[in-house]
């Protein structure tokens, strides 16, 4: 079967297209996931707190996603406007940034425990309904990879077969979900361990996939996503010096 790119979705004279649609999929699956396993869970954090840091999550992740994607290309920061800062936006830049937004919210609440160790599961289902609906945007969302003459290269829609690096980040976050919950059958987290290891293991796999992704690239052969990730793991570096203390105890 053949896709034609960009993917719209038909319905009577309406037509949607299929990013936006997953997109928004993905938002409301995603919160209506964690509202399950919430209410599943003894969850130390109050529901005020948790709102008040959903704020600021929130807050941290637009800030933080617009203004590592505006840096993206350094060559396009002078003509910098707000319909450009609003038009790019990444992931990596929206998760640190709402790293931040949380660290500096929990510690204005006096808020001690981790608050992302429930939000994994339901940010790993969101992110997998959200690179679905990336690749099926195809050229238009720019999140393809360079050209490949691989089996499993696909045309986007310019006659170029390239590296469908959207659905390789489909693929990371279904290998990562069944990890962590394979790893859960024998073993607990300590606290904050679960999305220490979903960072780390996200930045990680980014570091590695800008390589075969049309970015730009400085003269010392990072790009802007790389150095931001970089960053992050630099953050979390207590986790490759003391991998042991992930661990709490066996389950």
């Amino acid at each position: 079967m053949q896709i034609h790119f960009p993917v719209n979705v038909h319905i009577g004279s309406l037509t949607i297209p299929a990013h936006l649609l997953c997109e928004t999929l993905a938002y409301f699956i995603g919160y209506r996931y964690y509202t399950y396993l919430r209410k599943h869970t003894n969850d130390a954090i109050s529901a005020s707190h948790r709102l008040i840091i959903f704020v600021g999550a929130a807050a941290g992740a637009f800030l933080g996603s617009h203004l590592i994607g505006i840096f993206e290309n350094p060559d396009l920061l002078k003509n910098v406007s707000l319909v450009y800062f609003l038009g790019n936006k990444t992931i990596v830049g929206g998760f640190l940034g709402g790293l931040i937004g949380v660290e500096v919210t929990k510690k204005q609440i006096g808020v001690k425990v981790s608050s992302g160790d429930l939000m994994v599961y339901p940010l790993i289902l969101a992110m997998i309904i959200g690179r679905t609906g990336c690749f099926l945007a195809g050229l238009e969302d720019g999140t393809y990879g360079v050209p490949a003459n691989l089996p499993w290269a696909i045309n986007f829609g310019d006659g170029i077969r390239r590296h469908p690096t959207n659905l390789y980040e489909i693929f990371f976050w279904i290998l990562l979900s069944l990890s962590l919950a394979e790893f859960e059958k024998k073993y607990r987290f300590s606290n904050g361990a679960r999305f220490k290891v979903f960072m780390v293991g996200y930045l990680l796999f980014r570091f590695c996939i800008e390589f075969i992704k049309p970015a730009y690239f400085f003269s010392f052969g990072l790009s802007v996503i790389q150095l931001a990730c970089l960053a992050g793991l630099l953050y979390y570096y207590r986790i490759f010096v003391r991998p042991s203390s992930l661990v709490e105890s066996h389950a």
